[in-house]
């Protein structure tokens, strides 16, 4: 990352340990800051001059590194023109629908080769990088750092299907709005109360002139039911109904370093990406985009067969899986 600075202020320079490298970290005056792989720096705003940055897409990262569901990707489902394939081919047909032309796939130690073969003719177009230490959701999107090098990128998590409802994919609605906007975006959905233990939940309210934009103000992980009706009700949602994330977001080269804070201050316990998410809405601007779609999460009971239903459904086998339906449903015994 370039940043062109007049003057940098750092006060009480101190050792920082972040993924067993040792850094300087460095406190400012104001929230501005400039990282590499060796040190951080805050540097007032005021003093800085930069060129102007429009988000742009061309990479993605891909996180698969989840100790009890890195196994979901490789199970293999029927699309919507009815070719059988993995999900993670499925998943990376999303993120390539976006423009992006590099992927990274944050995986376990070890899996390289079986996501290598779930990827079938994607192949060539992934990077792998290890998630060498269970930290959390957010350290592994913290161990692309390299691969993102400055860059805005697409995130998706391995674990979540879509299926959009428009003619553009889910991840191209997201760019779109990204580009436009020129800040992170996020994905979310409507979601029932009774999910919230599920997914990250954000709070705001709606931009004005702009149909399922959201300026976000809180992120939380997981909140409960009094969290979320304390500090998460967006107006215009049904009762009991919350904006939980889609396991789709867009985000600016600024999330690397924020979540380097985050597990600078952990403890070396896990660290999630709402937590940075959380930092990032209280220095920039952050929005959140109510996708046309549904996102099916994989790891849920019933999770591969809800998703299958529902690419079936939005395919060109939807008049026979129907028939198949309503054949299977008269023939069962009533009770």
């Amino acid at each position: 990352m370039v940043v062109l600075a007049l003057q940098v202020f750092v006060q009480e320079w101190q050792p920082v340990s972040v993924d067993n490298a040792l850094c300087l970290h460095g406190r400012g005056p104001n929230t501005g800051f400039w990282t590499c792989d060796t040190a951080w720096a805050y540097i007032s705003r005021e003093d800085t001059c930069q060129t102007p940055f429009r988000v742009k897409i061309k990479k993605a990262v891909i996180t698969a590194a989840g100790r009890n569901q890195n196994r979901l990707p490789v199970q293999n489902l029927v699309d919507r023109d009815g070719v059988q394939k993995s999900a993670l081919q499925i998943i990376i047909e999303e993120t390539v629908s976006a423009g992006v032309d590099e992927i990274c796939l944050v995986i376990c130690p070890g899996d390289r080769e079986i996501y290598n073969a779930a990827a079938g003719s994607w192949a060539h177009r992934l990077h792998f990088v290890e998630q060498k230490e269970s930290l959390g959701y957010g350290h592994a999107i913290y161990c692309a750092r390299d691969f993102v090098a400055g860059d805005s990128f697409l995130h998706l998590v391995s674990d979540h299907l879509h299926v959009s409802g428009e003619a553009l994919r889910c991840a191209q609605q997201l760019a779109n709005v990204a580009e436009a906007e020129d800040c992170v975006v996020s994905g979310v959905q409507a979601t029932r109360e009774s999910q919230l233990p599920f997914y990250g939940a954000v709070g705001g309210r709606g931009v004005p002139g702009h149909a399922r934009l959201y300026e976000v103000d809180k992120v939380l992980e997981k909140p409960t039911p009094t969290e979320a009706e304390q500090h998460l009700i967006v107006p215009g949602l049904r009762a009991g109904h919350y904006l939980c994330f889609f396991g789709m977001h867009i985000l600016t080269p600024s999330i690397m370093p924020i979540l380097g804070e985050c597990l600078a201050g952990s403890a070396r316990e896990p660290v999630t990406l709402s937590s940075a998410l959380a930092r990032l809405a209280e220095r920039e601007r952050y929005v959140a985009f109510q996708i046309a779609g549904r996102r099916f999460n994989l790891g849920l009971r019933f999770g591969l067969f809800n998703a299958q239903l529902a690419l079936a459904l939005d395919g060109k086998d939807r008049e026979e899986v129907l028939a198949q339906m309503l054949e299977l449903l008269a023939q069962r015994p009533s009770r």
